[in-house]
This record gives structure tokens, C-alpha cells and sequence, in this order.
């Protein structure tokens, strides 16, 4: 048998992606396959609902190595009594009405085939990211267009104070491999990280500063090997 030390670096991140998707629950990792090139992950086959395509995806940029991901996965659903496109626009508009996290009466929902589309506008990030994530995991939802729009309002002149004082906070050392540029209320990341999942965690933080509209994450996910077999 082949070890892990003797696997080409391609081969190895393949198996810790498998791996990982092996280990996510709400995924059918027999039914996705896996290729790498330089870092890049492609995810292919069929999946039976969004929230599971979300799930895979997630899962892959985990891993530590991947430095992009791209999703091929198709959501296929079953013929039998799937609801119709009028059900899904109802059901995704009760279940945002149910959420507390999402503001009231400003999200409109259009469906079509089964793609939910979200427009209106929010006052912030987590909002945003709450009303996606509620039509998500609806019942017969093929995918997702989120054209919400933070609405702007007036920046600390503190901001970028706020947003180093959360990454230090959340990562110590580690914060001098990156920077934070902040004009009025855009953000800007730059520097190096070591897996997408630490990459989307700094911009996480960088979403909890009040104001903040825009985020451009030019973080890049630097040569570290892939982890190897649990």
C-alpha cells in the first residue's frame, strides 16, 4: 500500500477531500467525485437537494490545501409528487417569516423551477446569511440567488480598529499574515492563510463591523500540504 509521504501532493488532497466528505453526514460522498490541479478542487455528480450541494462544498473547503473550489454538482431531483413552483414561494415565504434573524416585510422571494431568488434589502451581513440558509434546506430547491443588499449606513471612522481587534482576538499571531485597508464602508483583505475555511473565517469577522457594506477578500490560500488521513 501506497503511504501518505508517498503520494503525489494532487493525490493526497483528493483522498483528504473524499475523506472529508466521507465524514459529512449530510452528504452522499459515494455519489460526488473528487479532482484536484494545482489546489483546485472540482466537485462533479448529482446531489438531491441544495442544502446538500452547500454541504459538499463546505465540506471540501475545509480541507486544508484547497485553494478554490469548483462546484459541478447537479441537484437532481425525484419526479414524484414534488411541489410546485407556487408551494416553494409560499413555503420560503412563512419559513423567513418564522426566522427571527431576518427582518421583516423587506425580502421579496420570485421562484422558478425551482430556483429561489432573494431580493430586498437588509441591515446586515448575518441577516443576509440567515435568509439565505432558511430557503436553503427548503423541500425541492434546486438553488439559490441571493441579490440581497446590505443597506448602507454610516461607518465608524473606527472600523478598521474594530475589525483588527476581532481578528486578533480570534486569531493572535496569526494576524500579522494579513492586513485590513478600509474605505468608507468597503473593506479590504489582504495577505496569506492556510485553508479556505480559515480565509472565510476572517471575512466573517470582518462582517461584524456595523456599516460595513462591501468586503473584498484577496486573502490567498498559500502552499501548505493537505492534511493527511484521519
Amino acid at each position: 500500500m501506497i503511504s501518505a509521504e508517498q503520494m503525489k501532493p494532487a493525490a493526497l488532497l483528493r483522498q483528504s477531500v473524499e475523506e472529508e466528505l466521507g465524514c459529512e453526514p449530510s452528504v452522499d460522498a459515494v455519489a460526488i467525485g473528487v479532482a484536484v490541479k494545482d489546489g483546485v478542487v472540482t466537485l462533479s455528480g448529482h446531489v438531491v437537494s441544495h442544502a446538500e450541494k452547500v454541504a459538499a462544498e463546505h465540506a471540501a473547503a475545509r480541507v486544508r490545501g484547497v485553494k478554490a473550489i469548483v462546484s459541478e454538482l447537479e441537484v437532481k431531483l425525484s419526479d414524484s409528487g414534488q411541489p410546485t413552483d407556487e408551494e416553494i414561494t409560499q413555503a420560503a415565504i412563512h419559513a423567513l417569516a418564522w426566522n427571527t434573524l431576518v427582518p421583516a416585510d423587506r425580502i421579496k422571494v420570485r421562484v422558478e423551477r425551482g430556483w429561489i431568488t432573494l431580493e430586498g434589502d437588509v441591515d446586515w451581513r448575518y441577516q443576509k446569511t440567515a435568509a439565505y440558509n432558511t430557503v436553503c434546506n427548503l423541500k425541492a430547491v434546486r438553488g439559490v440567488s441571493d441579490r440581497l443588499v446590505i443597506k448602507p449606513t454610516t461607518i465608524s471612522v473606527a472600523v478598521k480598529a474594530h475589525i483588527e481587534g476581532a481578528l486578533r482576538r480570534g486569531f493572535g499571531a496569526r494576524k500579522r499574515q494579513f492586513t485590513v485597508e478600509s474605505s468608507g464602508d468597503h473593506v479590504t483583505l489582504r495577505g496569506s492563510v492556510g485553508s479556505l475555511a480559515e480565509r472565510a473565517e476572517i471575512e466573517r469577522a470582518a462582517w461584524t463591523t456595523p456599516g460595513v457594506c462591501h468586503v473584498n477578500n484577496n486573502l490567498s490560500v498559500v502552499g501548505s500540504r493537505a492534511r493527511s488521513a484521519r
